[in-house]
């Protein structure tokens, strides 16, 4: 099931307001004509009891009106004249109006969906909205990615309205499943990055994900331990992070070099310090040293491969190359 983002807007609180409107006017209605009650002859000839004014009040205000109590003296016909006939008018409103938002509601959501579904394309698939999941979809927001462009794929309830509230797409399901997958577009991605909560499902979605797109859509995997890697990548992801060796790693320097973590996290924080970058190296850029470019070039990317500052390669900025610089 897709659950595309909805503004403010509460159906549930609309639908009660209504509902709370309608109540007030039978109400209303039970009160005047319980007031005037002596006003109205019942077929039966008996008095009219609250219970008799209550049901005068729906079938008038419904406009079935069996005709079994009616107003007989001027003064109860100017009621109904002046009030009972407006509060029924604006009760068929209600009625009528909460029938007309709930069917045009469908349609607007049919369709979004259907708009949403032909303008997908070169957008991120993100299976998985637990913390690594939020991370990557952070880190993606920072470096400038259109929202819109992003689709959560997540069988929990909770992570799914969380993504919701974020302004997200949802596809409200396990990755594992093809036809899951096949909602979100993967076919048409440009990229998927798989974060779920264990290797084993990391694996299947990978495998899932590398037959539905035939290798041609890059896919980023998240392991939680290291030998679980090289079978992440022979099940087809091009990318595969350790997050307990990257853990690991931080630790250590917490003890060895207790300033480098904190140079480490400004740079993973979102939206906040130094963060790293990337863009296309400009003309006047070519033929430069990455050393002496304004911008604090750490790495090249050149034709796909990485190439380091320290290598001869790295000397000069050829055209076509990309910067991997600090932002």
């Amino acid at each position: 099931m897709i659950r595309l983002p909805v503004g403010p807007r509460n159906p549930l609180r609309a639908l009660g307001v209504r509902l709370a409107a309608a109540a007030a006017l039978v109400l209303f209605v039970v009160i005047l004509v319980y007031a005037d009650r002596d006003g109205y002859r019942d077929v039966t000839g008996d008095e009219l009891s609250l219970l008799d004014c209550a049901y005068y009040a729906v079938v008038s205000l419904s406009t079935t009106g069996y005709g079994d109590i009616t107003p007989v003296t001027h003064e109860a016909r100017l009621v109904n004249l002046i009030l009972v006939t407006p509060a029924r008018l604006l009760f068929l409103i209600i009625l009528v109006g909460t029938t007309l938002e709930l069917l045009t509601e469908q349609y607007r959501s049919a369709a979004r969906l259907s708009r949403w579904s032909k303008t997908l394309k070169d957008h991120v698939v993100i299976c998985g909205y637990g913390t690594k999941g939020r991370s990557a979809v952070g880190a993606l927001l920072e470096s400038g990615f259109d929202a819109k462009r992003i689709v959560v794929v997540e069988p929990d309830p909770g992570a799914v309205r969380q993504a919701n509230a974020a302004g997200l797409a949802v596809v409200e399901g396990s990755a594992t499943r093809s036809s899951v997958l096949r909602e979100a577009h993967v076919k048409e991605a440009k990229a998927i990055i798989i974060a779920t909560n264990s290797d084993e499902a990391s694996v299947l979605v990978t495998l899932t994900a590398r037959q539905l797109t035939a290798g041609r859509v890059r896919i980023v995997a998240a392991a939680r331990e290291a030998e679980n890697a090289p079978l992440l990548k022979q099940s087809g992801a091009h990318h595969v992070i350790v997050s307990s060796a990257t853990a690991g790693r931080l630790l250590g320097m917490c003890t060895s070099a207790p300033p480098l973590i904190d140079v480490v996290e400004d740079l993973l924080s979102a939206g906040q310090g130094m963060a790293l970058a990337m863009r296309s190296a400009r003309r006047d850029e070519t033929g430069s040293s990455p050393r002496d470019l304004s911008d604090v070039v750490i790495a090249l990317v050149r034709r796909g491969n990485v190439v380091a500052l320290n290598e001869p390669e790295a000397a000069r900025v050829e055209t076509g190359d990309m910067l991997v610089y600090i932002r």
